[in-house]
């Protein structure tokens, strides 16, 4: 009888040491996020040009824009995270201003307006949820997002799927998006009273100012009939690591657009109607008109090389074209280069060359015979300079704090970009990441 309580106990004591050793040996999973992140971003950015849509590609294209967003990760558990991105924006412009530039002073193109489209803010929300695999080889993700300013609402969903393999040295990736946008169409002021077919020369807009150069003004103007946009995109990546100190990529995007693609309020001059004026401003002969559709591909690579623990190499190059007849590349280069522990340069240099759309012409470059047509200096032929410069601080034991935040790193960063035309801009932007104790 002994003997069998002790064979009895011994099998409980194995059975409990047992279980024991199997709690104890699972493999330690690690959290894809240790703790909550926030992502402090500002912008100032600033244009000018002579070639405005909005007054049919002459007229000053002066804008400045002040931008502010706030990223928030949050893990949820070891697998899950959970990013909200929000911003605002807000801008003044001298270019669409001039939608209704007779505001009493004298109308110019190369002048802004005191109108209510001189200046507006655009704010968006972009809320997306990621999962990753016990082994960390797969990751899906699902993310929807609104955007609205004054005459535009966008409402958007996506997804994407990441596969990792090949002892994680290879990432394949699939993302596909989908944004449905509304339009309030606000057209350009002289065009408005001739909806239909109407006679506006009757309008208060006519009768109370002189019209000077061709006294018979009569645009060709019509409403749209569609006012919304919607976009589907879907996008193929790869990397691979091909050397202990070198990482590839590809990519090959597609986006399909259909509906209103014409931005109601550009104005189009024709070169086969006699020009028509108030004050020193020409009326429009229609608006921006182009298909209701646009199929789009881009296909690029970067080649990541790490020199040694001071100096890297960043480059990067893409081939894009459309159905509207645009071909372009871009090619661009980036060094960081790393002064201290904390420190970090990056100086960078960005080119950009594209073919005009079947659709662009000029100041008075179309013809009123023509089935589409824009003025608009984006769809133009020109090639671009961007030279940029950034310095990055990281503090990786985040010794600064803010109550319980503490702050891991400051990028502050500036471009200068400049077309062979008129047009040349600048942008600063600052950066704060803080990460939750």
């Amino acid at each position: 009888m002994h003997t069998l309580k002790y064979i009895i106990l011994l099998c409980l004591v194995t059975t409990s040491f047992a279980g024991f050793a199997q709690d104890t040996t699972q493999v330690y999973k690690k959290r894809v996020l240790e703790s909550a992140e926030v992502d402090i971003l500002s912008s100032y950015y600033s244009q000018d040009g002579d070639n405005a849509a909005v007054s049919g590609g002459i007229g000053t294209e002066a804008l400045t824009d002040f931008t502010t967003s706030f990223i928030i990760s949050i893990p949820l558990n070891d697998d899950d995270i959970l990013t909200i991105d929000a911003g605002i924006s807000a801008y003044t412009s001298a270019s669409s201003s001039n939608i209704d530039p007779f505001d009493g002073g004298n109308a110019d193109a190369f002048q802004a307006s005191s109108g209510a489209s001189k200046s507006d803010v655009w704010t968006n929300f972009t809320g997306s949820y990621s999962h990753s695999s016990d082994d960390r080889n797969s990751i899906w993700s699902t993310s929807i997002s609104f955007a609205n300013e004054y005459d535009y609402f966008s409402i958007g969903a996506g997804g994407a799927y990441t596969k990792l393999f090949n002892e994680q040295n290879t990432e394949l990736s699939v993302k596909g998006n989908v944004f449905f946008d509304s339009w309030t169409t606000i057209y350009p002021i002289e065009l408005r009273p001739f909806s239909g077919g109407e006679n506006g020369l009757t309008n208060n807009l006519f009768t109370n100012n002189t019209l000077t150069g061709n006294p018979n003004y009569s645009p060709i103007f019509n409403e749209y009939a569609t006012k919304g946009r919607n976009s589907y995109s879907m996008g193929l990546g790869i990397s691979q690591i091909l050397h202990k100190n070198v990482q590839g990529s590809m990519a090959l995007d597609f986006v399909q657009q259909q509906g209103l693609l014409s931005t109601p309020f550009q104005r189009v001059y024709f070169s086969d109607v006699a020009d028509s004026f108030i004050d020193d401003f020409q009326l429009a002969d229609a608006n921006e008109r182009l298909p209701d559709n646009r199929f789009k591909v881009a296909i690029g690579g970067r080649l990541n090389w790490y020199l040694n623990e001071r100096l890297a190499l960043r480059t990067f190059y893409r081939y894009y074209f459309d159905n509207w007849g645009i071909t372009s590349y871009t090619a661009s280069i980036e060094i960081p280069i790393k002064v201290s522990s904390k420190f970090t340069l990056y100086p960078s240099y960005r080119f950009y060359n594209q073919t005009a759309a079947d659709y662009f012409n000029p100041y008075e470059g179309a013809m009123s015979t023509n089935e589409f047509y824009t003025s608009d200096y984006d769809l133009s032929e020109f090639s671009a300079n961007q030279f940029g410069f950034g310095v990055s601080y990281t503090d990786i034991f985040t010794q600064a704090h803010i109550a319980k935040w503490g702050l891991k790193s400051i990028d502050l960063k500036f471009y200068r970009y400049d077309r062979n035309t008129s047009f040349r801009s600048n942008m600063i932007s600052v950066g704060f990441k803080f990460v939750r104790d």
